[in-house]
């Protein structure tokens, strides 16, 4: 079969699986063909070589396997982080955690942070990019993130600069921190997800309990006995009020929630009192 013709049976496949199953195809083959998708286009009509092992990518992918598992990347604000099985795929929503910090380490020339939950090192490593004299600890339970994201940093070459260490939250965290950011577990165990995220993405990276800000709420403690002055965290859309209530109970100098593009609540930044 010829590129278009392959374009055209791919689509038809993953027509049940994906809301643009003709941009999908078009992803998939770019990435088996090593091109990009303008060659595509330009060159619609040559033969497609390995035609059975581009099906096999198309079957995957069919059977609702994550588009970023299948080629093993996954595009995040201005780099391509290396994933796989095992680590939560990054989101767009995180971009938004990630500007926030930004503004607080730049206003307060921040230099020591840490991460809790790292995953595929999203944060830790946009945030090094961005302030050369930035020092992060990122924590992360599972061995997969760890390795990951070790090799995310090196890619990167902030590898010098953050601290990849497994660790629950920050048990084993001794540095002096001024600002901890996370993106943590924070769906309810029984909550219903779509096939792609619930078959295939980390259940560690995914549930925070039976109500699911079970989690969210110990950082929060933990942060806040380790002395530090700010913690930013993502959290579910439905969360404000109870996290709200847990502010007030537990007693923070400031918090403020933020939302993502689609006006959904999607996490908070606090300021604890320092001593």
């Amino acid at each position: 079969m010829n590129i278009h013709q392959t374009l055209k049976w791919a689509s038809e496949q993953l027509a049940q699986s994906c809301e643009r199953p003709q941009f999908e195809a078009e992803l998939l083959l770019a990435y088996h063909l090593k091109k990009d998708r303008t060659y595509l286009h330009a060159f619609d009509t040559k033969e497609v070589e390995k035609l059975e092992a581009f099906k096999l990518l198309v079957q995957r992918r069919a059977n609702h396997e994550p588009y970023e598992y299948i080629v093993g990347e996954a595009s995040f604000y201005d780099i391509e982080l290396k994933v796989e099985a095992g680590v939560l795929i990054p989101r767009p929503e995180t971009e938004i955690l990630i500007d926030l910090v930004a503004k607080i380490i730049e206003k307060e020339k921040l230099t020591q942070i840490a991460e809790i939950g790292v995953g595929s090192g999203a944060i830790s490593i946009v945030l090094a990019r961005k302030f050369p004299n930035l020092s992060i600890t990122a924590t992360d339970i599972c061995d997969t993130p760890l390795k990951v994201a070790k090799a995310n940093a090196q890619k990167y070459k902030v590898d010098t600069r953050v601290k990849i260490i497994k660790s629950n939250i920050l048990d084993e965290v001794q540095d002096d921190l001024e600002l901890v950011v996370s993106n943590p577990p924070y769906i309810a165990n029984d909550f219903k997800l779509e096939k792609n995220v619930k078959e295939y993405e980390p259940k560690e990276a995914l549930f925070g309990g039976r109500i699911g800000d079970e989690l969210l709420k110990q950082i929060v403690l933990d942060v806040k006995a380790k002395g530090v002055k700010y913690l930013a965290c993502e959290m579910g859309y439905d969360q404000k009020e109870p996290m709200t209530q847990f502010f007030n109970e537990i007693g923070v100098k400031y918090y403020k929630f933020y939302e993502d593009l689609a006006g959904f609540d999607r996490g908070f930044v606090v300021t604890f009192y320092k001593d």
